[in-house]
């Protein structure tokens, strides 16, 4: 049988309830009797903690303790968090951390944790964690995107996280050296704050000697991991659950102190504990995203072909080594280095720098917008001073489709990919030929129109294995217990529907059961557009499993050979018999017949490869001269996404990557002083995207099964944003370039693209 869903727009189950107000989120399910956590933080961005007097904050009212750093660690407990480490160009290991669940010498940025404060009341908790006193001696703070300045970290002389290094630098050099054309232009890619809806949050309960966390994040089993080795317990001393989450972003994905203090306040207290974020505390602590600057040199050959492709980034760490951190802007980075271009002399080079910023880790696409935000802004650039037509450089450029399976000069093998037949289909639906119309009537109007494009490519990471379970209830229900988690989007549809695509358990009978740990041994979690593909593949081998030993069982039943049983989707038949049982008659008869062992079971896969969506993005800005006011007033996007389950939820997911894509180049911008002092730490001063900035966004695929799965899917979570950046850079760039502005930077506000036309108008006048 078809092994692939029926593509059906089915619409979200599960906003029901989260338009009703009946979300279950982690601070609506926190024990009743649960004390109140408040974190004492850094108010500077570095310095070293001579004292800390929690005495005034104990004797007010309702105040159950102040702990510190110093009270974990005489209860060993392991205070020091993990983070990734990648190899530098000279093979040693790039700089460790000592990153403390709370600080206990010395605090590297504002809003570090220091003390946490347990109250039966927030408002008890709050007034406590004012009264506590940390006296902190000031050191000068390393604020540039750059090597130097005094040590963060004894491990990392001259704030050096890294310097990675991927490729061939002599053949590139080389190749450089002899090309017919060679652009450079430098990239900076923005620090954004996440802000995810739902701010982070925690409780932690001890019931006989096993901890109970419930985090709002996107995936159980790596917190569990955690949380054994940070109190030395065993596996079934620690269950992790995930309930409702409203938005995770990559910034959900990896561990904080937060949830570690609370389990350490809820064992020294014997009671429960709750923390809940407040939304400038989540500005100034949750994990940033981007923050590189990237030089890219292109060089070609007398026919326009890239024959080497080169990059030197600096790329800002913040003041840890966060969990992913390292591995984002090098491996990550580098998985779609080199995009959909057929190039194989490339070489890049990334450093990692220490600051006293708040770290910075995965955001949506976690590397892969960065880069492809680089190499399609320096295909741009090139297209400008060679003379060409962007869209031709592109197509001169592609792999081609008899390339396939295509392994690039990064050593990721692409299976399949028809580059310029999306790319016309592109060029075809954004109508580029009523361009020079539209540009016209906006100079009519006093306005600068533009048109940028992006052709991305984006490759599925996060862990290759999941877990599917698939229990039938006594009520006659089924539960699909899946390995990922849902922040959003729309993942009790998707699996619900795709387990009855390839059953006939009608849709209405499933509930989608996720994030806790003592449900299914092993799972994934949620980031890198890994959900769809590797659930729904652990679903099929769960399936492909069970319907056969269903089938068994009603052959015995019935005293017929097993090869008289069949199923077809949604029935039984057997052979000579009227007989045609649906999965929920015959789990019903199992059940009767004591034959429990039938109804539940569960398959674990793991994909060889991952799969490659890809696509056109192409917007048009229009740009009030006078105000520096930019607004997208066009958006199309072209994508594969191979075979789709549910196209409505596909489309969302676009909707809202590009949301945030948008967000970061016209206006997200993260400002932080001299001192590390982050001056835009409310929405007052901190920009983010509303509904009247958004353009209707034009939305088709153009597929090409993936060979990577046995559904032909690809993951569509993050590709929104990795097409976004440059395809609105390079729109603003057209829109100024007839006015002598040269180079542009994101975000895009009005007083910076104002400035820039002002600046160019200043020198055409000299």
């Amino acid at each position: 049988m078809e092994k692939f869903g029926k593509s059906q727009p089915v619409k979200r189950v599960e906003d029901v309830r989260f338009l009703t107000g009946q979300g279950r989120y982690v601070d609506d399910i926190a024990p009743a009797d649960a004390l109140h956590a408040v974190f004492v933080r850094s108010q500077v961005g570095h310095g070293a903690i001579t004292a800390i007097d929690t005495a005034d904050a104990l004797d007010m009212p309702g105040v159950a303790a102040v702990l510190t750093g110093a009270d974990m660690q005489a209860a060993g407990v392991v205070m020091d968090m993990a983070g990734v480490q990648v190899k530098n160009r000279d093979g040693t290991k790039g700089a460790v951390t000592r990153r403390p669940i709370l600080a206990m010498d010395r605090v590297r940025h504002v809003g570090e944790p220091i003390a946490i404060v347990l109250a039966d009341t927030l408002n008890q908790a709050r007034d406590a964690a004012e009264a506590v006193i940390v006296d902190i001696d000031e050191l000068p703070a390393h604020m540039a995107l750059a090597a130097g300045g005094a040590a963060l970290h004894d491990t990392a002389p001259d704030n050096l996280a890294f310097d990675y290094g991927l490729g061939d630098a002599d053949a590139v050099e080389a190749a450089i050296a002899t090309a017919a054309h060679v652009v450079t232009v430098e990239v900076p890619d923005n620090r954004v704050i996440v802000n995810a809806m739902e701010p982070r949050g925690t409780y932690a309960v001890w019931t006989d000697g096993k901890l109970h966390v419930a985090i709002n994040g996107q995936g159980v089993w790596g917190p569990k991991a955690d949380f054994k080795k940070h109190f030395d317990l065993t596996d079934d001393q620690v269950r992790v659950t995930n309930p409702d989450t409203g938005g995770g972003f990559g910034m959900k994905g990896m561990r904080y102190p937060e949830p570690l203090a609370c389990a350490f306040a809820a064992r020294a207290l014997n009671r429960p504990v709750r923390w809940m974020s407040e939304r400038t505390e989540a500005m100034l602590t949750d994990n940033a995203g981007r923050d590189l600057v990237t030089t890219a040199t292109l060089a070609f050959d007398a026919d326009h072909r890239i024959v080497a492709y080169r990059l030197d980034s600096i790329a800002n760490m913040g003041a840890y080594n966060s969990q992913f951190a390292q591995a984002i802007q090098t491996d990550l980075f580098s998985k779609v280095m080199m995009g959909t271009y057929d190039v194989q002399t490339a070489f890049m080079r990334t450093r990692g720098v220490f600051t006293n910023t708040t770290p910075v880790d995965a955001y949506r696409g976690a590397g892969r917008p960065e880069a492809i935000f680089v190499l399609e802004r320096a295909m741009d650039e090139a297209a400008r001073r060679l003379g060409i037509d962007p869209w031709e450089l592109r197509r001169t450029n592609f792999i081609r489709t008899d390339q396939f399976p295509y392994t690039s000069v990064t050593g990721v093998t692409y299976d399949v990919g028809e580059f310029a037949a999306l790319l016309t289909q592109a060029r075809t639906t954004a109508d580029t030929d009523g361009f020079a119309a539209r540009k016209a009537a906006s100079a009519q109007a006093g306005k600068l129109r533009g048109q940028g494009i992006c052709y991305y490519i984006e490759s599925i990471l996060g862990d290759p294995s999941e877990t599917t379970a698939v229990v039938f209830r006594d009520d006659g229900g089924v539960d699909i217990l899946v390995g990922t988690q849902s922040n959003g989007q729309g993942h009790e549809t998707v699996f619900a529907q795709f387990l009855s695509d390839q059953t006939g358990i009608p849709a209405d009978k499933i509930t989608v059961v996720q994030g806790d740990s003592d449900l299914i041994p092993q799972g994934g979690g949620t980031g890198g557009s890994r959900s769809v593909t590797v659930q729904n593949t652990a679903t099929l081998a769960t399936v492909d499993a069970m319907i056969p030993a269903f089938g068994a069982y009603l052959a015995d039943r019935e005293g017929v050979d097993a090869a008289a049983v069949t199923f077809d989707d949604e029935r039984y038949r057997i052979a000579s018999s009227n007989l045609s049982p649906t999965l929920l008659d015959v789990a019903d008869m199992a059940r009767a017949d004591g034959r429990d062992e039938l109804l539940r079971h569960s398959q674990r896969i793991t994909l060889d490869s991952r799969s490659f969506p890809n696509g056109c993005h192409v917007a048009e800005v229009e740009i009030d001269p006078e105000t520096g006011d930019t607004r997208v007033d066009r958006y199309t996007v072209v994508d594969d996404f191979g075979n789709l389950i549910n196209p409505m939820l596909v489309e969302g997911q676009i909707h809202g990557g590009i949301a945030q894509g948008l967000g970061q180049a016209l206006m997200e911008r993260t400002v932080f002083d001299e001192d590390g002092q982050l001056l835009t730490a409310t929405f007052m001063d901190y920009a983010m995207p509303r509904a009247e900035t958004m353009p209707q966004i034009g939305f088709s695929t153009r597929p090409t099964p993936s060979l990577y799965n046995p559904m032909g899917m690809k993951g569509c979570g993050e590709a929104g944003t990795v097409g976004a950046l440059a395809a609105v850079t390079n729109a603003v760039l057209d829109a100024v370039w007839d006015q002598g502005v040269r180079h542009v930077e994101m975000p895009f506000t009005p007083q910076r693209v104002w400035g820039w036309l002002k600046d160019a108008a200043s020198r055409d006048a000299a």
